[in-house]
């Protein structure tokens, strides 16, 4: 995807927040469970994705309205923007 193409959500972000624990934060308080994991780069906050049972990022999105979170997992290098429905490489 060419920079211009690119929403100003993504675009802003100029460092990447990591997870400090490959652990959904909320799954971890009630014993759930968890496919992939994003983190907030917002917040910094880790959470599950929409392929696990509680789908805790879109959630965090819908109350916090944090737009952007990026993939969790090591083998993963991408960003994604709720708002404009938008992955980016990184």
């Amino acid at each position: 995807m060419e920079n211009d193409q690119i929403c100003n959500d993504i675009k802003s972000i100029s460092s990447l927040k990591l997870a400090e624990e490959l652990v959904c934060e909320e799954c971890m308080k009630n014993n759930g469970r968890w496919v992939h994991l994003r983190t907030c780069q917002t917040c910094g906050k880790t959470l599950c994705c929409d392929s696990s049972p509680q789908k805790h990022m879109s959630a965090h999105f819908r109350k916090e309205g944090h737009p952007v979170v990026i993939s969790a997992e090591p083998e993963d290098r991408w960003l994604y923007c709720y708002v404009h429905d938008q992955v980016a490489a990184y």
